[in-house]
């Protein structure tokens, strides 16, 4: 069954719109950038200690958080890293550590084999983002589902600076982020009530 928000046709050509955007502002960006983003959470934003987090295998055109993730690991964090289930569902949170061999799976992401578990911190790809904490993602609803089923759980947005629109886009179901890192800094939405 679908989310109420996506029958909203409005919503989803905005939606649509607001995507062409962010791919074109994230082409040529270097993915490389994302040993800066791994240094800014570190020092402004580290998760808890012993807190366990998750984060994303990069897919092509994405910054790559595996130095954050490699770094979290050194500091005794459980990383886990998602398994994309059948559309309709949460993820699935998998242990992760560096060396790991990886599994293929839907939309050419990359998962560990190892144990299920659940991550207090999320660190969440996005194609753009916004300073109220909006997060357009590609269109599955997957971070929607599972941080609405993760109570308490903070989702921070990783991406290139250059993925930041004026306003995202978004309905009552999409879920919203504590902060967005990139290869500039700390962003710490400014989240209105009523919002």
């Amino acid at each position: 069954m679908a989310a109420p928000h996506l029958a909203d046709p409005d919503l989803l050509a905005a939606k649509r719109r607001a995507r062409a955007v962010a791919l074109a502002r994230r082409a040529g960006q270097d993915p490389a950038l994302g040993a800066a983003l791994a240094g800014h959470v570190l020092r402004e934003l580290p998760p808890p200690p012993g807190a366990a987090v998750s984060g994303f295998w990069p897919m092509p055109g994405e910054i790559d958080i595996r130095p954050l993730l490699e770094a979290l690991f050194a500091r005794g964090h459980p990383v886990l890293l998602p398994e994309t289930p059948k559309l309709g569902n949460p993820l699935i949170f998998r242990q992760w550590h560096p060396g790991a061999p990886m599994l293929r799976e839907r939309f050419g992401t990359l998962r560990p084999e190892g144990e299920v578990g659940l991550p207090q911190v999320l660190y969440v790809p996005l194609l753009a983002f916004d300073r109220a904490g909006r997060r357009l993602g590609y269109g599955g609803g997957y971070y929607d589902r599972t941080l609405a089923a993760l109570a308490g759980a903070v989702a921070v947005g990783c991406a290139f600076a250059a993925q930041e629109l004026d306003e995202v886009p978004a309905g009552d179901y999409d879920a919203r982020l504590a902060a967005i890192a990139t290869e500039r800094g700390i962003i710490l939405p400014a989240i209105a009530s009523g919002d």
